[in-house]
């Protein structure tokens, strides 16, 4: 197996310190703090190991504090209901004595029922399409040394963007983005982990979508960002080793926060998975020179 991929997966193995009591390690991907969506698809690791003979169908959490990467995460499951067809659980996240991230998961026995959804958008396939590494060099030279750190990170999944990001931003666009993404080598057949690596890779580009009507970049230093939350529902079976089309929108902004939702299609059309997010935006203004 690839070596990035499988750090991933040494990293979504947990430290199981008691029944429902869990302890993950972090990797610093090139940003300031934790990853989000480490931290998200560790508490579903945590939540799913409580959760036997079922698989997350839906999850919702919030982003309390920033993550320290170089110190480990615990993470206390609440065993909050086993019925006959679903578990709730409840995760909170604890980093140097303090509660980072929490979130609600809900888990479901295999059932069948009515079956509808949305088609999936028409865009290029991604073999017609530049990876984001390919389209990172080009900027690399120009980039500041903040920026062309998170830039050269070698990434456990490979990206392909329809409508590429242009990191020094000037021009007003749609918020609309579409982005394939897989990851870089074979995983084991095993939903449970599917649906946790496709938690984890799902923080990558929802948020930058609300910034596209104005002309503002996600690494501009006018720019502060953040998540607040994150809920994902899961609706069939998903490998995030074949190609997944990642259609995100935002349908709006204000109060210094940007909401964004996006709908996750496997390469045969079937619509795998659906996000949103909402997150803190707040962008200097200019000082004016004193005189």
């Amino acid at each position: 197996m690839n070596q990035l991929l499988e750090d991933l997966i040494n990293v979504m193995t947990l430290e199981r310190l008691e029944m429902n009591l869990f302890r993950g390690e972090s990797r610093d991907i090139g940003s300031p703090q934790v990853f989000g969506g480490q931290v998200l698809g560790q508490a579903l690791v945590a939540a799913t190991a409580t959760a036997e003979d079922r698989v997350v169908h839906s999850l919702h959490a919030y982003f309390l504090r920033r993550g320290d990467f170089n110190a480990p995460i615990v993470y206390e499951v609440d065993r909050a209901l086993d019925g006959n067809h679903f578990s709730s659980r409840r995760v909170v996240a604890i980093q140097h004595g303090r509660q980072i991230f929490n979130m609600s998961a809900s888990f479901q026995a295999a059932e069948t029922g009515l079956d509808h959804q949305a088609a999936a958008p028409p865009v290029p396939g991604p073999e017609e399409l530049e990876d984001v590494e390919t389209l990172y060099r080009r900027v690399a030279a120009d980039a500041p040394p903040s920026l062309r750190r998170l830039l050269e990170r070698k990434r456990p999944f490979e990206f392909r963007p329809v409508n590429p990001t242009d990191f020094f931003r000037r021009e007003k666009l749609p918020p609309l983005k579409y982005v394939w993404v897989r990851a870089v080598d074979a995983l084991p057949d095993d939903e449970a982990l599917h649906r946790c690596l496709l938690a984890y890779v799902s923080d990558y580009y929802l948020l930058d979508t609300a910034l596209m009507p104005h002309a503002v970049s996600m690494v501009s230093p006018r720019l502060m960002i953040a998540s607040i939350d994150h809920a994902m529902w899961f609706h069939r079976r998903v490998r995030v080793d074949d190609w997944l089309l990642f259609a995100t929108d935002s349908p709006s902004a204000s109060g210094a926060r940007g909401f964004t939702r996006g709908s996750v299609f496997g390469r045969d059309g079937q619509l795998v998975a659906s996000a949103s997010q909402e997150g803190l935006i707040r962008v200097k203004t200019p000082q004016a020179d004193s005189p």
